[in-house]
């Protein structure tokens, strides 16, 4: 389940692209099979550990075009250990809700970005978003929970400040705005309600079948009540 268009991030053989906040890996796993130089970047060093043996996998089964490889690192965004101007692309998907110094983090993947590179950020929309605050203190009020909710012409701003020219957004996985509704009126740690695993069934099979009904239904509902929006950003070549 991708957020980011990754033709519009021009991702290719021998692209320098980390994922910042990899997490599971999706975002990475896709730049690898398109052939390009990942780095998965994330504080969770177990995670790190799984999608570290998925690149093994992918790679043991003739997924990964030749001169495509894949590294893990453990590191904070906040203080990232890259030389300016390292990676062809940068992503940073959904993490920046989740930092204080929301800032300090734009800044850091904008230094690591190389002139003319592209810079995509996925964050939670505001509507969605704030419907589910609405319902569950639990959804947000935890340790490493999101702190903000963000608009996205305020974010977009942020980033636009510290250098960056905005060229597109859209929005995302409309189909699962509704499921964590559902999830923080029952209870998030409620994970077998069996409303809960019904809709989960669904988003299964339609990530794994994707039908032309859901894959339809979502690009009209997505300007509407899309979960995500993803905007991305070129660095000028020159200041």
């Amino acid at each position: 389940m991708l957020t980011v268009d990754f033709d519009r991030l021009r991702v290719g053989r021998g692209t320098r692209f980390i994922d910042v906040g990899a997490g599971a890996g999706r975002h990475s796993y896709e730049a690898l099979r398109r052939g390009a130089v990942v780095t998965a970047f994330d504080m969770d060093e177990v995670e790190l550990k799984g999608v570290e043996e998925m690149f093994g996998a992918l790679d043991a089964a003739g997924e990964v075009p030749p001169g495509g490889r894949a590294e893990v690192e453990v590191g904070d965004v906040l203080q990232m250990p890259h030389a300016d101007g390292t990676f062809d692309v940068v992503l940073a998907s959904e993490i920046l809700e989740h930092v204080p110094a929301d800032e300090r983090a734009i800044a850091e993947l904008v230094r690591v970005l190389a002139p003319g590179g592209v810079l995509a950020i996925t964050v939670p929309r505001w509507l969605p978003e704030r419907v589910c605050w609405a319902l569950s203190d639990e959804y947000h009020a935890n340790e490493g929970g999101h702190v903000r909710v963000y608009r996205a012409d305020e974010l977009a701003a942020k980033v636009v400040a510290a250098g960056m020219v905005e060229t597109h957004r859209h929005h995302a996985h409309a189909l699962h705005a509704p499921f964590w509704w559902l999830k923080c009126a029952v209870g998030v740690g409620r994970d077998q309600h069996p409303l809960v695993r019904a809709y989960h069934r669904l988003l299964v099979w339609d990530m794994m079948q994707a039908p032309a009904v859901t894959r339809a239904a979502e690009r009209v509902l997505d300007p509407v009540i899309g979960k995500s929006v993803a905007l991305y950003f070129r660095k000028p070549l020159a200041p």
